[in-house]
């Protein structure tokens, strides 16, 4: 993809003159080879076990060639083979620049940093859409190569190349080209495609056909042609709804102090002698933070060698003939003369590096130049990546620029005023645009860049743009609202709360059951107000909350797509849930992937509301599940797919559903790309959905047994089960010890042991709980034998997989189906009673089956719904089937033969490849 762009290079350090004898041209000439793209070997000596980044073998000998840039360490034999371009021009292979999304500092074990290409041994930082891993002091220096998982009006096209990441593997990766090991544990080796999943090496990747089907998850992916998100400058966090953690990495623009963000892992403050340790600046932007680098360099050290070093430390790839140290001192560091770019003060510190008093700092300076070539990329260019060089002199405009560059474009016969310059700084966390004017000098605008950074005008690009009208379009989801309310008394209190324009702002999208309304914004600085402001207001003593919602195109959609829609609870099933999502937003878009947490299920099944099909993915316990279906039943007829099939990732304690359809007692760590294919290979099965009336009675002499007065008649939904008694009273005191503790609650083994613990207290506790209800079975009053709890059973298990019905043949019954239109009753004399039935030595009594129950409780007794506990009041409690059947997924018992989980990631011909 860059064989031309990697050619059109400048004089770089590779052929530096002035090395002596061990220069990395004279490392490369003498083996008789042209330098890999970027790279400048050295023959080093090993010191310790080294392993070859090109082939991963062991490196023999005590000789190797390393990149002085980014450490790239290489056979002799291999190093004519080498394809991978060093991290300093890494910026300029990029087809679509896209910024990535990272999270808060982690320990990642067995990682390598992109840039650097070193272990991830301390703190570091991961994009949270792609496998891109650095170091939080590389993060400057890396390039901004995300997934294009949307599109934001910039180089949109339909068509999808490989997004190739290097390393990281597992060791047991192989190749998919020539089937071999490609993978390994010691160096960054390997590449991979972050959406079809393909893995290759280095060496063979380049002959796998450029074009991207995603692979054996094709199906299940939202393609991002089809997505649309008009962020601008919207952190990436937001646009991907990721969580933000209070205690985040410095960001790019906060003022740090420079001993956090300097390069302290490479660099020590030198004890020899015979060596100096320098801080180094790239410009007046890193001054004014004091976010500098350490090179370490001989004392005799000349003026070109240590501009060399300076370069590299700031993956710079450029002739150090072309730039120049200026020293400082502490007071000129802080001067605003220099911080505001006075030349004067920049000149007169100009000086040689070899002097008998050492200065504290140097900057780098780019020499100025008469004359230089400059890139224009096309904008339009929806495959592939091609610019057109350009030289500018000082009289050269942006006018005068893209007069010059139409013609060589074939667009001779255009007007001028159709289209601008752009200029584009690809940082690693966010990519800014800047429309230049028509008459600013081109080479005044570099020399400002280069005296802010060095290092960002590496990371800079000019595109030549259409002036096409684009329509601004932000879709903000406001939650928290109070319910039940119209149109414009939504408007009316946005505009109290938030002074929203309504000029530019219009509710598109009202959601009374949820107090939640979806707004439409067309001016990019009025949507980060609201957004910002939303975040810090609360109405009714409840806090807002607000979500960026893309726009799915459903029309762009392939008629064989089905995509899974995600829900995952982060809270559940020992806090597994961040690995989940995490892992399922790299398999498939993220935007197809919320986090329950984050605005509930709405802003899901809002972004879906137009997908025709589409199947719907939970990763939680059974009253996540509850929670998931209770919002798709209350906005269903919103949705252009109104009855989606629910498949389930248990994460919980009891996990009975999980259970029911075959999906598991709960996860352990399954692969979640084996989960996803599981998903897309179940069985369809219909569910019964029941309504729980609960209707209380003001009691005769106030508040009773602590109960305050009766609320209004409420409705719940019932998906598993429904306990009245001593069950629930259980459910009760495990719910109060989790409140009281919840950050022990991390864990099935330790639930399940509260749960015995609380059993075990109540193992003498007597209720006669058929003395104080009445039961009502499809209008005929049943006598109820001498109980403790009593059970409404809608799946064949509970109580973490026991079977209370119980398995015996039974004249009196049907067989329980989940899809029969009945609910079976069963009743259990006491704690012991339900210890034998979990541990399978009993069953529950059989008491009724039938559709429609009537409940009379004549004292406050403990009720559960589905692992949700409360005490009820004495009045009445309804159970009836609640409207149509939900569809949900069952996994499959005997899995197709796809051949391995791995190899069908690619699902691709390689013998395209050639083409």
């Amino acid at each position: 993809m860059a064989d031309g762009t990697r050619s059109v290079r400048g004089g770089s350090p590779a052929s530096s003159p002035v090395l002596g004898g061990g220069g990395r041209a004279t490392a490369v000439a003498a083996a008789g080879w042209s330098s890999p793209p970027g790279h400048g070997f050295r023959r080093v000596t090993l010191t310790k076990p080294t392993f070859c980044h090109y082939c991963t073998d062991f490196i023999w000998g005590l000789a190797g060639y390393q990149c002085e840039v980014c450490n790239f360490m290489s056979h002799e034999k291999c190093l004519k083979n080498i394809k991978i371009p060093c991290s300093c021009v890494a910026p300029s292979l990029v087809r679509v620049p896209v910024a990535h999304c990272f999270g808060s500092p982690g320990h990642y074990k067995r990682k390598f940093c992109t840039v650097c290409r070193k272990s991830l041994e301390s703190p570091a930082l991961r994009c949270e859409v792609c496998e891109l891993h650095v170091h939080t002091d590389c993060i400057l220096f890396a390039c901004s190569d995300c997934r294009q998982c949307h599109q934001d009006g910039h180089q949109d096209h339909d068509t999808y190349h490989h997004h190739w990441r290097e390393g990281n593997l597992s060791s047991s990766a192989r190749c998919e080209v020539c089937k071999k090991t490609c993978g390994s544990s010691e160096v960054l080796s390997g590449m991979r495609c972050e959406w079809c999943g393909i893995l290759a090496h280095a060496a063979c990747y380049i002959i796998v056909a450029p074009e991207c089907t995603f692979g054996r998850l094709r199906n299940m992916i939202l393609p991002p042609s089809c997505v649309q998100l008009f962020s601008r400058n919207f952190s990436k966090l937001h646009c991907f709804r990721v969580t933000e953690n209070l205690q985040t990495e410095p960001d790019e623009d906060d003022d740090v102090d420079g001993s956090t963000q300097g390069s302290t892992k490479d660099v020590q403050i030198s004890t020899d002698s015979s060596k100096q340790t320098l801080k180094i600046f790239d410009g007046n932007d890193a001054v004014k933070r004091n976010q500098f680098r350490l090179i370490s360099v001989p004392r005799i050290a000349k003026n070109e060698e240590v501009v060399e070093a300076a370069l590299r430390a700031y993956y710079i790839n450029d002739d150090e003939q072309e730039y120049e140290l200026q020293t400082f001192t502490q007071q000129a560091l802080l001067s605003d003369d220099v911080i505001n770019r006075n030349d004067a003060v920049e000149d007169s510190n100009l000086s040689s590096v070899f002097r008998e008093s050492v200065p504290e700092a140097w900057v780098i300076r780019a020499k100025p130049k008469d004359e230089e070539v400059i890139r224009i990329y096309p904008a339009w260019l929806k495959v592939g990546m091609a610019y057109v060089s350009l030289r500018v002199n000082k009289d050269s405009t942006t006018q005068t620029v893209v007069k010059e560059v139409l013609p060589l474009l074939g667009k001779q016969t255009e007007c001028l005023e159709n289209f601008k310059l752009v200029e584009v700084l690809m940082g690693s966390k966010q990519v800014q645009r800047m429309v230049l004017d028509s008459q600013e000098l081109i080479l005044n605008r570099l020399k400002d860049i280069r005296k802010t950074s060095i290092r960002q005008m590496n990371q800079t690009r000019f595109y030549i743009v259409e002036n096409n009208k684009s329509i601004v379009r932000v879709n903000l989801l406001v939650g928290g609202l109070p319910p039940q309310l119209s149109r414009e008394d939504y408007t009316n209190i946005l505009k109290a709360e938030l002074a929203i324009k309504t000029n530019v702002v219009s509710v598109s999208h009202v959601y009374q059951a949820q107090g939640a309304v979806v707004l439409e914004i067309s001016c990019f600085s009025e949507a980060e107000r609201i957004y910002m402001l939303v975040k810090d207001t609360t109405i009714n003593d409840k806090p807002l909350n607000v979500v960026v919602i893309p726009e799915v195109v459903a029309s762009k959609i392939p008629q064989n797509c089905c995509p899974v829609l995600v829900f995952v609870n982060p809270k559940s099933g020992g806090l597994k849930g961040r690995d989940l999502l995490y892992s399922f937003r790299k398999l498939l878009n993220p935007h197809q992937v919320f986090e329950l947490t984050n605005g509930g299920p709405l802003p899901g099944f809002h972004t879906f509301c137009k997908v025709p099909s589409f199947r719907v993915l939970v990763c939680g316990g059974d009253g996540t599940v509850g929670w998931v279906l209770g919002a798709l039943e209350e906005i269903r007829h919103k949705l252009a797919c109104s009855e989606p099939s629910v498949a389930i990732l248990p994460l919980g304690t009891g996990n009975d559903l999980g259970r029911v359809l075959r999906w598991g007692a709960g996860y352990s760590g399954e692969d979640p790309y084996s989960i996803l294919v599981s998903v897309d290979e179940a069985d369809d099965v219909l569910m019964d959905r029941w309504t729980i009336l609960l209707d209380a009675d003001e009691p005769a002499e106030g508040a009773e047994n602590g109960v305050a007065e009766p609320e209004p008649p409420k409705i719940v939904q019932m998906n598993n089960y429904c306990g009245l008694g001593i069950d629930a009273e259980l459910s009760l005191d495990f719910h109060h010890a989790r409140e009281e503790e919840p950050g022990k609650f991390n864990s099935r083994f330790h639930n399940k042991g509260v749960y015995v613990k609380v059993g075990l207290q109540k193992i003498s506790h007597t209720r006669n709980l058929h003395k104080d209800i009445k039961l009502q079975v499809d209008q005929q009053e049943v006598e109820l034998p001498s109980i403790e709890g009593l059970i409404f059973i809608n799946i064949p298990s509970w109580g973490s997989g026991a079977d209370l019905w119980g398995s015996d043949s039974d004249n009196r019954f049907e067989k329980p189906r989940i899809d029969d239109g009945l609910l079976e009753v069963v009743g259990v004399t006491g704690v012991v009673h339900m210890g034998q039935v979990q541990g399978g030595f009993r069953s529950g009594i059989r008491i009724a089956q039938g559709s429609y129950f009537r409940v009379t409780l004549l004292k406050p007794i403990p009720v559960q719904v589905d692992g949700e506990p409360w005490i009820q009041a004495p009045g009445r409690i309804i159970i009836s089937a609640a409207g149509p059947k939900v569809h949900m997924l069952k996994k499959s018992k005997k899995q197709k033969k796809t051949g391995s989980m791995k190899e069908m990631r690619g699902d691709m011909s390689i013998s395209e490849g050639g083409r």
